[in-house]
Order: C-alpha cells, then sequence, then structure tokens
C-alpha cells in the first residue's frame, strides 16, 4: 500500500507522463506546443530569481505557491474531472478486473519506465544503480514475462524512482514556483520541463498508430488512478495545501536520495517502549 505522499508524488508525477507520452509522433503543432512550453517553463524558472535577487540577494526567501489563486482555480477543475470521470472508471476497473491481472497490468508499466529512470541514475553520476536498474529491466523482461512479474525485486534488483526533474534537481535547478496543470496536477516548473523530457523515454510514446497509442495510455491512467483509492482517505483538512506540501516535501526527498534537511522531528527519539502500555 502506498504511503499517502508516495502516492500524491506517483499520481502527479504519473499522470504527467502518461498524459504526456502521446506527444513524440506528433507533427506541427504539437511540436510547437511542445517548443512554447519549454520557453514558459525557461521564463518562469528566471523570473523568481530576479524577483529574490531585486528584494535583496539570496537571504530572501521567495514564496513556494505565487500563483496560490490560479493554482486553486485548476485544482477545482481537476477534482470535479477527477471526481465524475476518472475515480468512477477507475472503481469499476478495481471492482471488475481481478488483482492478480491487475498487478500484471501495473508491473508491465512500472517496467517500461524502467530504461528512463536507469538513464536518469547515469546523468546523476549513479554508475552502479543505473547499473543495477539497467540489470532489473532485463531481468523482468526476460523471466518476468514481458514485466508482468517483478522477477527483479526478488533477485535482488530494487525498484527505484528517477526522472528529468530529479535529475535537473541534482544539476543543481531550483524547483521553481509550484504549479497545478490542468488534468495533470501537482508540478513543479522544474518537474513540468522535466516531464517534457520524460516523455522522449517512454516507449509507449513510440507507438506508431493512435488506435494503439491512446488506448494504451488511457489504460494506464486507470490504473494508476485505482492504486490511489485506498489511500485518498487519508487526505485531510485543506486538500489544495495538503497536496501541495505532501508532493514538495516528496520530490525533496527524492531529488535529495531521503536526505531532507531541517527535519523537525529529527532530533527527537522515539522509544516502542513509551507506547506498550499506551491504551487506545
Amino acid at each position: 500500500m502506498l504511503s499517502t505522499e508516495q502516492g500524491v508524488a506517483r499520481k502527479s508525477a504519473g499522470s504527467l507522463r502518461v498524459s504526456l507520452q502521446v506527444l513524440p509522433a506528433t507533427k506541427g503543432p504539437g511540436l510547437r506546443l511542445l517548443v512554447t512550453w519549454l520557453v514558459v517553463c525557461a521564463l518562469a524558472l528566471a523570473l523568481p530569481q530576479q524577483g529574490r535577487a531585486a528584494d535583496g540577494g539570496a537571504g530572501v526567501e521567495r514564496p513556494v505557491d505565487p500563483w496560490e489563486g490560479m493554482n486553486r482555480g485548476v485544482y477545482r477543475f481537476n477534482d470535479w474531472t477527477d471526481r465524475y470521470l476518472l475515480k468512477p472508471v477507475a472503481k469499476t476497473y478495481v471492482n471488475v478486473v481481478p488483482g492478480l491481472i491487475r498487478r500484471g497490468i501495473g508491473n508491465i508499466f512500472d517496467n517500461l519506465g524502467t530504461p528512463a529512470v536507469a538513464l536518469n541514475q547515469l546523468l546523476q553520476g549513479k554508475g552502479r544503480t543505473a547499473l543495477s536498474d539497467t540489470g532489473r529491466f532485463v531481468v523482468n523482461t526476460t523471466l518476468g514475462v514481458g514485466g508482468i512479474f517483478d522477477v527483479a525485486s526478488g533477485a535482488g534488483l530494487p525498484a527505484h524512482q528517477e526522472d528529468f526533474g530529479q535529475t535537473f534537481g541534482v544539476w543543481g535547478a531550483g524547483s521553481g514556483a509550484y504549479v497545478v496543470i490542468p488534468f495533470l496536477g501537482s508540478s513543479s516548473v522544474r518537474d513540468g520541463v522535466g516531464q517534457v523530457f520524460n516523455l522522449f523515454t517512454n516507449p509507449v510514446g513510440y507507438l506508431s498508430l493512435p488506435r494503439e497509442r491512446y488506448p494504451v495510455a488511457a489504460l494506464s491512467v486507470i490504473d494508476l488512478r485505482a492504486d490511489l483509492l485506498s489511500v485518498e482517505s487519508l487526505v485531510v483538512g485543506d486538500e489544495y495545501l495538503f497536496l501541495r506540501d505532501a508532493y514538495l516535501q516528496r520530490r525533496e526527498f527524492l531529488v535529495n536520495d531521503g536526505v531532507v534537511e531541517d527535519d523537525p522531528f529529527a532530533a527527537d527519539e522515539f522509544d516502542d517502549e513509551d507506547y506498550e502500555d499506551d491504551e487506545y
């Protein structure tokens, strides 16, 4: 079962990946849209830095969500779309398709994303882990029958999560402003740019025929949403703030490989014995 932050991060990054993966086969307007998106994101990355310097240099902390008003509007739209369209389909998928088959489908999509993970590991200078992920892909593709079965985990080749947004973070790029993208959900300027690069490393996007590409992409989205049905009840309070903070914290955790600065609980010492006699 996914933790809330893992679920939020997977939903946001996964939906971006799946929804954009249909673009590599597009030409003309699709290519112009891609170039426009890259230019807009590059400008958005630069503008916050200019504002920071104008306010007195590196000592001034810029807001993480300067576009909150717009983001909340997009979030309400996405929430409505999810509630009345995607979620009912995901529930039907869970009720109709046996769990064993759903797990196999999820494994296939995870396996298809492994080469991109290995590439990003290599770009981040993690040669040993890149080799491990490459081996994982080979083992699951062959012994795991095209990725249906996760044989590699049992063979000591665990799964990792890397993408171009994380790679840019490792290279020193700041996350930029938080942004909620229509239909796609939580992201940041840096991660949005990263997802544009991610789409070129996803083999689903290179299916030549739309009648093959779109159904596969749709199945991936539905499978991803079905995984999150079990964790969505954990969201409490202001849903927008909860999901925003969970996403940003998870992304920071991934970029830093689990090393989190300013952990408010790092100095706390907990002993299980302190709770043994607690009554609930």
